[in-house]
């Protein structure tokens, strides 16, 4: 199995619902994605997919939360923007992204500070 890594960031501002503490307040957050792809062999050029490639589709998937209100963007308008669900969320937009690629989605990492993240894999 091959495996290639990209990370980008963005930043936004959530609250968490019904959460007993200071997250239920609106924060933000500058987050940090990390995105592992894989596939059993390589392309005619000898990749799994082109670095670039990858890049543009984490890209688009992010600029949807960039500098946004998390809360109000779907599917957040109706379930807790945590780290977890963020990274599933990140994680499905992307499989269906690449889909046509011939490569799989095997983690999506997300970081909410330098010592917090969640991880998202099937």
């Amino acid at each position: 199995m091959f495996e290639i890594t990209v990370e980008s960031t963005f930043s936004s501002a959530h609250q968490l619902r019904e959460y007993k503490g200071s997250c239920e307040n609106l924060h933000g957050h500058n987050w940090r994605v990390m995105v592992s792809v894989g596939s059993e062999g390589l392309d005619s050029l000898g990749m799994v997919v082109d670095f670039r490639v990858l890049k543009r589709e984490v890209e688009a998937v992010i600029e949807r939360l960039d500098h946004k209100f998390i809360n109000e963007v779907p599917p957040f308008d109706s379930i807790n923007p945590t780290a977890e669900n963020i990274s599933k969320y990140i994680y499905e937009e992307i499989s269906k992204s690449l889909a046509s690629e011939g490569v799989k989605i095997l983690k999506v990492k997300v970081w909410e500070s330098e010592k917090a993240a969640a991880t998202y894999y099937e």
